[in-house]
């Protein structure tokens, strides 16, 4: 027996588990193996097991911009629990947060005991740890701006880190973590708020959410990076392919950057249509577009 297969038979990982629940799309098929990370030191379990079974990580976090092949993950899937999504706030105005903490809640809990700077986080319907990785923003902020350090721990030495933003490498939606490096929490600089102000602004940015973005969908928010200087929404707008649709999945009508995913839509689907649009945008103007979203498993 494997060490995955141990962790298997004490309940502390499980085999085929469908992954589309766990992300905003609800597309996809199952997991070669699933772990829902409980304590650290299940992370040097997980280390070791895949030191023994090599085989390909994704974490899954919040799943809120990522679609899973309808045939699967071929490898090991993690998701960070419950334990992992603590706040803590010093007199310095450091905050630190867990990695399965959501963004919403850290931008609201730090404006209630008047600490600032992280109010664009109430928009995103992501983790801290998918923030890390992806450098997420908005509203003329972003992860970059308030980073401190983050607490790493890296599956190929079963060590634990801490790095500065500065061996980060951020730079526009990435940052060098890698799929084996797994942020355990990050710590951020914030600024004296007063709390009315802080909640006032946190109501501008859901409201302007609601207004320009659709709702009650199934999506994963901006499909495409924005091109420097440019608007990816605005360049899809322009060729008139709001409403185009490949099988289930189609251009949303209040925003061209954001696909959504009918009840009967795959993820191939999703990934055809990305794939043309793309294919469309770079024919007419020239302009590449880069997928924001990640494509987990094997697609057509």
């Amino acid at each position: 027996m494997s060490r995955f297969d141990d962790l298997v038979t004490e309940g502390r990982a499980f085999r085929d588990v469908h992954l589309g629940s766990l992300t905003t799309y609800k597309l996809g098929g199952p997991a070669r193996v699933y772990v829902e990370l409980q304590a650290e030191s299940d992370l040097e379990d997980l280390a070791r097991a895949l030191h023994e079974e090599p085989q390909p990580v994704l974490v899954v976090g919040r799943g809120s911009n990522l679609v899973i092949s309808d045939r699967g993950w071929p490898g090991l899937a993690i998701r960070f629990g419950f334990e992992f999504t603590a706040i803590g706030i010093d007199a310095d105005y450091l905050v630190t947060a867990g990695a399965a903490t959501t963004l919403p809640r850290l931008a609201r809990e730090t404006v209630n005991r008047g600490r600032g700077g992280l109010e664009f986080y109430v928009g995103i319907p992501g983790s801290v740890g998918g923030a890390i990785r992806t450098n997420a923003g908005g509203h003329g902020s972003e992860t970059a701006d308030w980073i401190d350090s983050v607490r790493v721990f890296d599956l190929e030495t079963a060590e634990f880190g801490v790095r500065g933003v500065e061996e980060l490498d951020f730079s526009y939606r990435s940052s060098s973590i890698r799929p084996t490096d797994l942020v355990v929490s990050a710590t951020y600089r914030t600024e004296p708020v007063d709390v009315a102000v802080g909640q006032e602004r946190l109501r501008e940015i859901t409201r302007w959410r609601r207004t320009h973005q659709p709702g009650g969908t199934l999506n994963a928010g901006s499909v495409f990076r924005n091109p420097e200087g440019d608007s990816a929404g605005r360049l899809i707008d322009e060729l008139g392919l709001k409403g185009f649709r490949i099988g289930g999945a189609s251009v949303s009508m209040k925003h061209a950057n954001f696909f959504e995913a009918e009840d009967h839509a795959t993820a191939q689907d999703v990934y055809d249509l990305v794939v043309e649009i793309r294919r469309r945008v770079q024919a007419d103007t020239g302009i590449e577009l880069i997928p924001e979203v990640q494509f987990a498993g094997p697609f057509e």
